[in-house]
Order: structure tokens, then C-alpha cells, then sequence
């Protein structure tokens, strides 16, 4: 990680960032979510076949698994309806991270991989503009 910025190393016995801390916690956070009753509960209710769900995106009956470079992916996603962390917001706290995190099914919605890879896409395209548009105001500020 040659030039990469970090913070002040003030967590885990001052081996940490602030950066490095919220993104153990996220993960492990997203980890036990898996075990989350509404996210199996979607995932089920949006089988319509032996290996074959019903996207809420593009409405076609997929696959769970596709086969790329002779390697199966996982092609069926439960995806947050309101994202986790808003992207045109950011990060505001982990009450409402975890709140969002563990949510129930109304929020809740199963995507094939296309679809959950355009809404992903979306998203990142949304946080970076209000990145750079931050970024731009500090610059302006200096």
C-alpha cells in the first residue's frame, strides 16, 4: 500500500486506523448477517425452482450459480432495497449501520447478478460524485 495516505494508528493497540477498524467491524458485522432470518427468508421466498430464483430487477427466473472461466459464481443476491449506508450521504453512525444491516424483509429484495451489479453501480457512481464534490469544497477552502 506504497502512498496511501493512512490516519494516526490509534486503535488495536495503536496498530490500527480509524479506516482499518470500521472495515473489521464491517465485515464481520456483514459476516453474522448471513444468519439473518429475513435475508434466508427472502432468498426462499424468491425460489421458484430447484436452483432457479425469480430476480426483482428484470423479473426472468435465474440461475443461483453461473459458470465464468470455468468457475462457478454465486448469481443470486439479496440486496438491501435502502442501502446499508446511504450513498449520497455516507457513513452516519453504526446505530443506524446495524439498523439498516438487520433489516426485515420489506427492505430486502433477491437480484440476479446483473441487476445487482447495475444497482452496485449505481451506488458507487452516487458516493464517489459526493466524494469529489467534498473533496472539492476542502480544496476550495485551502
Amino acid at each position: 500500500m506504497a502512498g496511501r495516505i493512512g490516519g494516526p494508528k490509534t486503535r488495536n493497540g495503536n496498530t490500527w486506523t480509524e479506516a482499518k477498524y470500521r472495515s473489521f467491524i464491517r465485515g464481520n458485522l456483514r459476516r453474522v448477517t448471513m444468519r439473518w432470518g429475513p435475508i434466508a427468508n427472502c432468498l426462499k421466498a424468491a425460489r421458484v425452482a430447484r436452483g432457479l430464483y425469480l430476480c426483482a430487477g428484470c423479473k426472468r427466473g435465474v440461475e443461483a450459480t453461473v459458470k465464468v472461466n470455468g468457475k462457478r459464481q454465486k448469481n443470486v443476491h439479496v440486496d438491501h432495497i435502502i442501502p446499508i449506508v446511504d450513498p449520497a450521504v455516507g457513513f452516519v453512525s453504526w446505530d443506524e449501520l446495524i439498523n439498516r444491516m438487520f433489516t426485515e424483509a420489506d427492505n430486502l429484495q433477491c437480484l440476479c447478478g446483473d441487476c445487482h451489479k447495475i444497482k452496485t453501480d449505481e451506488e458507487k457512481a452516487i458516493a464517489k460524485a459526493r466524494r469529489d464534490k467534498l473533496k472539492q469544497e476542502e480544496d476550495f477552502d485551502d
